[in-house]
């Protein structure tokens, strides 16, 4: 919501805006993480928010930058935790977006070596897509003439770079080789950039970002990011439904993926504040001149989802 002067104001979503802001919608993006659930236990009052909404005929779509579950697995993650039912086509995880992407952008018969999750391979499995790499990894030999000399896959023409708990020295050393043998035409591709992932209690883990950073570096080349802000996870959605931006509402806890990316695609956005951002960092943004960090103003938020529900009635 542009305020005077050019600058976005950010405003408390209360019940009766709310009631306006819902009832203008048709569909709306859930980010998973620090929203719906952090870790394995779900934001209270959450499911009972997003049953509402669902009875109230609202599309309801899952857009999250966590690569390491495939969208079985969010479905099954939703409805274990008491959320309305989703079919495979709502949700949009990095994983499936990123076998998306490499299904339009590889020749047939190319591969991509991943560092990433068993859910990576497996979304590029279901497209179709012949990988290598996942799970642990050794160096080939003691000394670093072995380490560049270890065989590398002729039909290797991407580099995939996802959550992956197994990263280490002996696959960057590999991810390097393949793209400094195929250069240009070797594409290097990462399913998002978020720094941290936030767990319930308060704690975090190390995110994607950092090991798309670290292959970047030696490379010194820039990947190609399928998740928020990039609107090419939009432009999925897009691609499966009908979707009015003007009629949309992105709901996420992160201003540089989430908001960002609402922002940049016309929507309307939702901070909840049960994940990594804090509502001084919005109005430190808000506060400034600087179109860049004006981009990462929401146009509402709320402490929760919780929040939406006396707006949505019983």
């Amino acid at each position: 919501m542009a305020g005077g002067g050019g600058q976005r104001r950010c405003r408390r979503l209360e019940a009766e805006a709310a009631r306006a802001v819902l009832g203008a919608a048709d569909t709306l993006l859930f980010d998973c993480d620090g929203v719906l659930w952090r870790g394995e236990a779900a934001v209270s009052g959450a499911a009972a928010a997003l049953g509402r909404l669902a009875a109230a005929g609202k599309r309801l779509c899952y857009v999250t930058n966590n690569s390491s579950r495939t969208r079985a697995a969010y479905t099954e993650k939703l409805r274990r935790l008491g959320f309305p039912p989703a079919e495979l086509r709502n949700i949009f995880g990095s994983a499936y977006c990123a076998a998306r992407y490499l299904r339009q952008a590889l020749p047939p018969g190319a591969a991509a070596y991943v560092l990433g999750s068993p859910a990576l391979a497996a979304e590029l499995e279901a497209v179709g897509i012949p990988h290598l790499g996942p799970g642990p990894a050794a160096l080939p030999g003691p000394a670093p003439a072995d380490w560049a000399q270890a065989p590398l896959d002729p039909a290797v023409r991407a580099v995939l770079v996802g959550f992956d708990e197994h990263f280490s020295y002996a696959k960057l050393c590999q991810a390097l080789r393949y793209l400094l043998r195929g250069g240009t035409d070797c594409l290097l591709v990462g399913t998002n950039r978020d720094h941290w992932l936030p767990l319930e209690g308060g704690a975090a883990i190390p995110g994607t970002g950092c090991l798309v950073k670290a292959v970047e570096t030696a490379a010194q080349r820039e990947a190609f990011i399928v998740g928020k802000p990039n609107r090419y996870m939009f432009d999925c959605v897009v691609s499966e439904f009908n979707i009015d931006p003007a009629r949309t509402i992105m709901v996420g806890d992160r201003l540089d993926t989430d908001i960002l990316m609402g922002n940049s695609c016309g929507l309307t956005t939702l901070l909840t504040l049960t994940g990594v951002t804090a509502l001084d960092e919005v109005r430190g943004h808000q506060d400034s001149a600087c179109p860049a960090r004006q981009s990462l103003v929401p146009d509402y938020y709320v402490d929760s989802i919780a929040d939406l529900l006396p707006a949505l009635g019983e």
